[in-house]
């Protein structure tokens, strides 16, 4: 039996932890049209995808799409899931600013538009980058 490698996880992703603290003190920032007030959304959205929210809205989808970014949010959730990523909060309930980054994460991971953020692999973790470095020191002592 194989196991699945780890989901990234969306709030893990630079800026996108403040950004669902924001809205989760106030109610409006999930809102669409938040993105016109708070220009740090649309900001996070270009550093991690390359594209904004309004120009995921304005790419021309193939004609197979299936219109995953309209689907009802816990529908998205597991679609998420099943393309190795998690785009829930601590307590598995779904980031309040997934309106915000869903169509790009789903136009990146279908390679249509805008690209997916560098998330490093659970190998390159710091512990086991440091017991590597401890086998490599026990080496150096021996020789």
């Amino acid at each position: 039996m194989t196991s699945k490698p780890p989901l990234r996880r969306l709030i893990d992703l630079p800026g996108i932890a403040d950004l669902e603290f924001k809205a989760v003190m106030k109610r409006e920032f999930a809102e669409p049209q938040a993105r016109a007030e708070h220009p740090e959304i649309d900001a996070a959205s270009r550093a991690l995808f390359g594209i904004t929210a309004d120009e995921a809205e304005a790419v021309a989808r193939p004609a197979d799409w299936d219109g995953a970014e309209t689907w009802p949010v816990g529908k998205q959730v597991f679609a998420f899931e099943d393309a190795g990523w998690d785009v829930t909060d601590d307590k598995r309930r779904p980031l309040r600013v997934l309106g915000h980054f869903g169509p790009q994460l789903w136009l990146a991971l279908r390679g249509v538009a805008g690209s997916l953020p560098f998330v490093p692999d659970a190998a390159e973790t710091p512990d086991r980058w440091a017991a590597g470095m401890a086998a490599e020191a026990k080496r150096f002592k021996k020789r």
